[in-house]
């Protein structure tokens, strides 16, 4: 753990269930002692210096996180977090609060984008309740992992209680782990649905990495000036009230995230700790990354940016964490859509590495030396 996460007398570290503390403390940095026999793999493929661009930096961190020089995805995930959030209350979206389960119907019905681009590159998608204000039907495609009918407005209070957030991070990392052991996963996207949550993201990364709400706040559904102005002062005040501890996530996720951020935030820590590549997507995935990140530094390197959101704050969390997207399209619809195009792309490059000949192979000379 990344120091005392406490608020007030509480001690994070005894809210923590042992079953999950070990988990959390296993993460190792990622090995770089491949690092060189990849590279030179790399570099002797059919191919000009370097001309692969990003990918071959992608295939060598496959490599690294793998610990092998033939890096397979075999099994493909993607887990769309959900969660309802109190601070809807306060006008800062520009739909109602009822859509969050609205589009969770529409999840597992396989009619939302991230169904389409799931199905077309041979993605495995589960939808995971982790605090939606209504209650669904079973179904093979919802993990139910409700922690509370929505968080408290944190324009008025903290979002969660200690043990909420506690057991809510912890629920993500079960989710994980639950899947992996059934069947292993190469690669995990995850993505998000929960009106309001863009605020929530916003106000988390403002907290970490000091950029102004003025800044960081975005127009998340699409809020004309006049909600976008609101939504701003919602988020400064909120931060001058609750002050969060820039360095403890517990902190900042307790005070002003959501429950399917801290959910995100458990599955990246259980992910890394079974040296899982982890792509995560827009603002709110990269938010639950960042908490991630503070509790556990060592997992930056099993972390993938799936795409450049539009949203302000993205950048600044990326920016904090040192990660490059590999796509931008000008995205901002978030349910892991930019991760689920980016775990395509690095199931390519994965193939790049173990499929495309070296020169020797190919019986093709190599650049002449001077």
């Amino acid at each position: 753990m990344n120091g005392k996460n406490s608020i007030g007398q509480i001690s994070w570290e005894k809210l923590i269930d042992p079953v999950w503390q070990p988990i959390i403390e296993s993460i190792k940095p990622m090995d770089t002692q491949l690092l060189p026999q990849a590279r030179g793999k790399m570099d002797n493929k059919t191919k000009p210096l370097g001309s692969l661009g990003r990918l071959e930096d992608l295939a060598i961190q496959l490599c690294l996180i793998q610990n092998n020089l033939n890096p397979k995805i075999n099994r493909k995930q993607v887990l769309v977090f959900a969660g309802d959030h109190g601070v809807v209350e306060e006008g800062v979206s520009a739909y109602p609060a009822e859509v969050t389960a609205q589009m969770i119907k529409n999840f597992l019905n396989g009619g939302a984008a991230i169904n389409v681009l799931c199905r077309h590159h041979g993605i495995d998608m589960r939808v995971v309740d982790m605090g939606v204000n209504a209650d669904f039907e079973d179904h093979p495609l919802l993990v139910k992992k409700k922690v509370r009918k929505g968080t408290r407005n944190f324009a008025l209070e903290s979002a969660m209680t200690p043990q909420e957030t506690v057991e809510a991070v912890q629920n993500g990392m079960d989710v994980f782990l639950t899947e992996h052991a059934n069947r292993p996963i190469d690669i995990v996207g995850l993505g998000d649905m929960g009106i309001g949550n863009t605020t929530a993201a916003a106000a988390i990364i403002c907290a970490v990495t000091g950029i102004s709400p003025i800044h960081a706040t975005g127009r998340g559904t699409g809020i004309d000036d006049k909600t976008l102005e609101r939504k701003v002062q919602v988020i400064e005040k909120a931060l001058q009230f609750h002050n969060p501890d820039p360095l403890k996530g517990f902190d900042v996720l307790q005070k002003a995230g959501g429950y399917e951020i801290a959910g995100i935030a458990g599955a990246v820590l259980a992910a890394a700790s079974r040296r899982v590549a982890v792509v995560l997507d827009g603002v709110i995935s990269t938010a639950g990354g960042l908490i991630a990140y503070l509790i556990n530094p060592d997992i930056r390197g099993y972390l993938i940016s799936g795409h450049r959101s539009v949203e302000p704050a993205h950048q600044a969390a990326l920016s904090y964490m040192d990660l490059e997207p590999v796509i931008d399209l000008n995205m901002r619809l978030g349910e892991g859509t930019g991760a689920a195009i980016a775990i395509n792309i690095v199931e390519a490059v994965a193939k790049i590495m173990c499929e495309m000949a070296s020169f020797d192979e190919a019986g093709v000379s190599k650049k002449n030396e001077t």
